[in-house]
Formats: structure tokens, C-alpha cells, sequence
């Protein structure tokens, strides 16, 4: 769709860029703050990474980018950790990163794109900043439609639960509804990669490679089972956090994935096994980098490193986890595309009719 130009803020290693140019939605430019993010961003996606603090981030900029455009597009998925649950237990107050978010409407005032799309926790909805947020965008007429989503529901080989805001200045707007019958399951997705060992990887896939674990870590995961806990070791295995009365309700670490359901939600750091619920089903190691990737919704080739560059488990882990999944993204993308009367997959001259410039311009002049 040449008519559609997004500009992608807070775009990380370019997930839901990725998944928005699969759908024939054009992303023009990604902004982050992290240089780490443009060789994964421009290499996968032709758009051009912008390496800027969006607080700093001119309307006049954000113009030029989508250039002459008939649709604006303007998408902002600032870092969820600030909103997130575990955070809420140590951060009452508000951390500084939550006026992301203001920045974030703030351009959307400036700037008046014609449509707004949005990716964070369930949890960011229970905040006063995501509430001035949704009374900026009605203020300035849009249409918002806000739904929390289970991502497995869509394709995603992982239950990753995310709230999901579309708002449109052109017409009521949302999300698609899931049609999938069966969730993929972490089989579908890493079955038939090859087997690695732990703190070694692939010859030929830098990225598939799993962190080393401690002679203690291989014993206890030596000893664990699919979709089990802890609590199944022997004794002399089990830390002594879990074994006093506070510890024994967190379960959820030091656990394997279940080759036949979808993976549990991956956090940035899903790399290591004491982390989550992040061990192999099969393989006595943590899951590796690119099945963490691919967990996701990345393709097996996406590229987050140059060739012969050194593999950071900690950085890419949280570049990859921090990631809108490239599936959310293809859903977002077909649900913008369906709003505007138009399918990428219909040969230009027998597309829908959506919406003309002159009818848009009506309806934001």
C-alpha cells in the first residue's frame, strides 16, 4: 500500500515493523534510543533507523518521514517494564519512563497522524498516564479501540498476554479477531532445529546458542520434566530461598518448556534457566537465543548481529524479549489494512475501494 507511510517509535529490533511490512503496511523510519537496534532494524526491514531519544523527537521530523503520504501511520510501543506487574511490586510512585508515554502523545498532537497503534502489558491500562493518554487521542477525535490479547490465540508459539490500542481519526477501528484453531505449540516452532549443548551453539547460527550452566543448574535440570517445578528435585538440589515458607509459592523458575503447548511468556531474560520457566523440553539447557527469536514470531534468518560479531547473551536477550512479536505485528497490519478497505494481497485496480485522499482530508482537515 504506497499511500500508507508508518513511522515506528520505541522500534526495538524492528518485531512489529517486521510484522506491519509483511501486511503491505510501509514502515518509513524506526526511532530508538538504542544504537544496538539498527543493525537488526535495517538489515531485516528496508526502512531507516533513527538512532534519537523520542522525548527529543521534533513534529517537523516526524513530518518529513511520512512525507507526502494520503495515510499517516504513527506507532508507539514505549518499554513496557515501568508498567509491568513485578514492577508495580518496587515503583509506586511512577518511574521516569512512564512520561514515554506523554512523549508519545505529545507527537501525536503535534503531528495528528491518522492512525494510531500501540503494544504494552495488560497492566499499563491501570495507570493515570495510559488514561490522559486515551483522553488525548479522543480529545483530538479519534476513534480507540484498547483489547487485551492473548498473542497464542493469534499464532504466536507463546501465551503472551498484551494490551493492544488501535485509534483511528478516519473511523471506528480494531482488531481483528483471532481464526486459528489450535495454538502453536513450542514443537511447531524449535522441534526440528539442531540439537545444541549448553554453553555451547551452532557453527553456522551464531545465535543459537545457550548460556553455560553452573554443575549445580545441569544437575537441577538434569532432574527436572516438562511442565514440572522445583518442587519435583531431590532435596540437596533445591535453593534454599524455595525451601523457606516465603520461597515455596515460585514455582514458576527453574522449570522446562512443554514440547506441546505454546511457551510461556518470555521476558529478557529467557536465556537463562533460573529465570523462568525457559529450559529446552528435551536438551539439558536453557533455550537458546535464536528460539527465543523464533518464539517471537522472528523468521530463522532474521539477523540481530553482523557476521563475526561477539554474541551479548544479556544485551540480545533483551532486545529479542523486548520485542513486539512479529505475529502481533502481522495482525495489527492486516487489522490497519482491513480499516482502510484495502488488502496487500489484492492486485492493484481490484482492491476494495477504502479511503480517497480527498475523503481524508475531510475528515482530519
Amino acid at each position: 500500500m504506497s499511500d500508507v507511510a508508518c513511522v515506528d517509535l520505541f522500534c526495538g529490533a524492528g518485531g512489529l515493523t517486521h510484522g506491519l511490512m509483511s501486511e503491505g503496511i510501509k514502515v518509513v523510519a524506526g526511532i530508538d534510543v538504542d544504537e544496538a537496534c539498527r543493525h537488526p532494524f535495517e538489515t531485516n526491514n528496508a526502512a531507516r533507523f533513527i538512532n534519537e531519544d523520542v522525548a527529543s523527537m521534533r513534529p517537523e521530523h516526524i513530518a518529513e518521514l511520512f512525507g507526502s503520504a494520503e495515510v499517516r501511520v504513527l506507532a508507539g510501543c514505549a518499554p513496557c517494564q515501568p508498567f509491568s506487574t513485578y514492577a508495580q511490586r518496587y515503583d509506586v510512585v511512577g518511574s521516569p519512563r512512564w512520561g514515554l508515554l506523554y512523549q508519545f502523545g505529545r507527537l501525536i498532537k503535534e503531528t495528528r497522524p491518522d492512525l494510531v497503534t500501540m503494544e504494552n502489558v495488560p497492566s499499563v491500562a491501570k495507570h493515570a498516564v495510559f488514561d490522559d493518554f486515551i483522553a488525548t487521542l479522543r480529545r483530538l477525535g479519534y476513534h480507540v479501540h484498547q483489547n487485551v490479547v492473548d498473542c497464542s490465540l493469534y499464532g504466536l508459539p507463546q501465551s503472551r498476554r498484551r494490551m493492544v490500542l488501535l485509534a483511528s481519526r478516519l473511523g471506528p477501528i480494531e482488531l481483528n479477531a483471532p481464526t486459528i484453531t489450535r495454538p502453536r505449540t513450542v514443537r511447531d516452532a524449535i522441534g526440528k532445529l539442531t540439537p545444541i549443548v549448553q554453553g555451547g551453539g551452532h557453527p553456522k547460527d551464531a545465535l543459537h546458542a545457550a548460556s553455560k550452566l553452573s554443575e549445580l543448574n545441569l544437575q537441577r535440570i538434569q532432574a527436572s520434566r516438562p511442565g514440572g517445578t522445583w518442587r519435583d528435585w531431590p532435596k540437596h538440589l533445591v535453593a534454599d530461598c524455595h525451601q523457606r515458607e516465603t520461597g515455596r509459592t515460585y514455582p514458576g523458575v527453574y522449570g522446562r518448556m512443554v514440547w506441546d503447548e505454546p511457551a510461556p511468556t518470555l521476558t529478557t531474560q529467557f536465556y537463562g534457566f533460573g529465570n523462568g520457566r525457559f529450559g529446552h523440553p528435551e536438551q539439558d539447557r536453557a533455550i537458546s537465543l535464536r528460539e527465543g527469536a523464533i518464539l517471537q514470531g522472528f523468521p530463522k534468518s532474521y539477523s540481530f548481529i553482523p557476521k563475526g560479531a561477539p554474541v551479548h547473551f544479556k544485551a540480545l536477550g533483551r532486545m529479542i524479549g523486548n520485542a513486539v512479536p512479529v505475529t502481533l505485528g502481522k495482525v495489527i497490519g492486516q487489522s490497519i489494512a482491513a480499516h482502510l478497505g484495502v488488502s496487500a494481497d489484492i492486485p492493484e485496480g481490484k482492491k476494495k475501494e477504502g479511503i480517497t485522499g480527498a475523503a481524508r482530508k475531510s475528515l482530519v482537515a
